[in-house]
Parts: structure tokens; C-alpha cells; sequence
């Protein structure tokens, strides 16, 4: 899936600085309608720094970002509004019932009130939540707050939906459902970009942007990958994620110390 320039999330030479110190440096992408881009990278590697700038939170320092057709530096207001996101704290409020949670989150979203009903139904069929509309979330397991928080970003309907390490703490078989939901919003048209430090989840991607030191290091299919990694010379003849993942970091991270006077 090869992402057009006018692609729902376009970067270009973007570069973000605390300092001296440069979280982003000259990061380029695009993302397609209906594309699921996994984003990994180490701790530290400028993951989160990279979707806070893509939704509005972050003014970039140099380089150019447009999501659903909106410059962020220039409207971050209006890319909010376009926009679905979803971290790994989930943003529920425990104290306030399933329903009560949805009803706010549509209300800041601006969700009419003709639409209400339905969207709030919505989100409580996808997470699996019918019958336990009035249950205080505090009660909810973590795979369905899980659910329940994506169907909270997606109220509105946005064409874009960033999720930041959203699956982190949640067990294997949530997980899974979970990445099933994001893959039928993809097959809706709605473009989601994903950080993620679990291996496997690499796997579900369409494509994958490797980024470490700030800088954008690999970039392609899952498959991809693993042959840009052999051909980097992994030590696995048939390197999986895992092992692309830690062949690509480490050169990556030798060729920028490598940089330093």
C-alpha cells in the first residue's frame, strides 16, 4: 500500500528539539486511507513525541506534518477535531459508568445529539459491553476498558486514529481482539497509525517505520523489513521481527555514535 501525497497523514523532514537535544530529526512518511502503520522504536527512540505533533499537542521546530488535510502547526484545533486517540492510560474515568464515559467523550467531541443513541451503541457492541451499560468502568477487566476506550476515540468518526501504545498491560487474548477491531476500522478507511513495543503486533501492520535515535531508520512491509535486516547482515538467515527489530536498532545506534565528535 504505497501512501499518496495528499494521503490522510503526510510528514516531511519533520524535527522536533528540547534544547540541544533532538527528539525528531528530519522524519519523512505518509500514510494511506485505510492503512495501518506500526510505529517502533526503543524507549526514548521519539515515538510519542512523534504522535503528540501529529495531534496538535506539540508544535514541531522544523519540517512540515498534514493529518486529514490540516497542517498541524498551522490549525491544531481543527486537527483535533479530525482526529481519534487512544493511549495506553486509556483516558476512561472509573468513577462514571460505561455509558456516562461515552456520553462524555461524545459530548466533547461534538457528537449531535440526533447521533448520539447510535454511536453510543456502537461502542458498546464493539467492546462487548451489552447489558453493562450502567457498570462502573473501575469494575470493567482491562481488555474491556481496552475496547471501551477505543470506541470513545472513534465517537465522532475520524478519518485518523493515533494509538499510542494502547495494548501495553492487557493480556495476549485482548490483545488480539483488540488488534482485530483496529483492522476493521482500517477496512472502513480509516487510517491508523500505532506504536507498539510488542513484536508480534509488528506482524498485523501494513507497513512498519523503524525509529531510533529521533531518526526514521526502516520503512516498509513487515517482509520488508526482515529483508532489509538480512541484507544489513542479521545474524538469523531468516530473521524474524524480533531480530530485525535488534539488527536494525543496533546499527543504527552505531552509525549515531559514530556521528558524535
Amino acid at each position: 500500500m504505497t501512501a499518496a501525497p495528499d494521503a490522510p497523514i503526510v510528514v516531511a523532514g519533520l524535527v522536533k528539539r528540547f534544547g540541544s537535544f533532538a527528539a525528531l530529526d528530519g522524519v519523512s512518511f505518509a500514510v494511506a486511507r485505510g492503512e495501518i502503520m506500526g510505529f517502533l522504536g526503543p524507549n526514548g527512540a521519539g515515538k510519542s513525541t512523534l504522535i503528540r505533533i501529529l495531534c496538535g499537542l506539540l508544535h514541531p521546530s522544523a519540517g512540515h506534518a498534514r493529518v486529514a488535510g490540516i497542517d498541524v502547526a498551522a490549525d491544531p484545533e481543527a486537527v483535533r477535531r479530525r482526529i481519534g486517540y487512544m493511549s495506553q492510560k486509556f483516558s476512561l474515568y472509573d468513577d462514571l459508568s460505561v455509558a456516562e464515559n461515552l456520553r462524555f467523550f461524545g459530548g466533547i467531541y461534538g457528537v449531535s445529539r440526533d447521533d448520539m443513541a447510535a454511536r453510543l451503541r456502537y461502542a458498546i457492541d464493539m467492546a462487548g459491553l451489552s447489558g453493562r451499560e450502567e457498570s462502573l468502568v473501575a469494575t470493567l477487566a482491562g481488555g474491556w476498558k481496552q475496547r471501551l476506550a477505543l470506541g470513545a476515540a472513534i465517537l465522532h468518526r475520524p478519518p485518523v486514529l493515533f494509538l499510542d501504545e494502547p495494548t501495553s498491560g492487557v493480556d495476549p487474548e485482548s490483545r488480539r481482539r483488540f488488534w482485530d477491531l483496529i483492522h476493521t476500522l482500517a477496512a472502513d478507511g480509516v487510517s491508523v497509525l500505532v506504536s507498539t513495543h510488542y513484536m508480534d503486533e509488528a506482524e498485523y501492520c501494513h507497513r512498519i517505520a523503524l525509529i531510533s535515535g529521533g531518526r526514521l531508520i526502516a520503512l516498509g512491509t513487515p517482509r520488508e523489513i526482515k529483508r532489509q535486516a538480512r541484507d544489513a547482515g542479521a545474524r538469523a538467515a531468516e530473521p524474524t521481527m524480533e531480530d530485525s527489530f535488534v539488527s536494525l536498532v543496533g546499527k543504527a545506534t552505531a552509525a549515531q555514535r559514530a556521528e558524535r565528535p
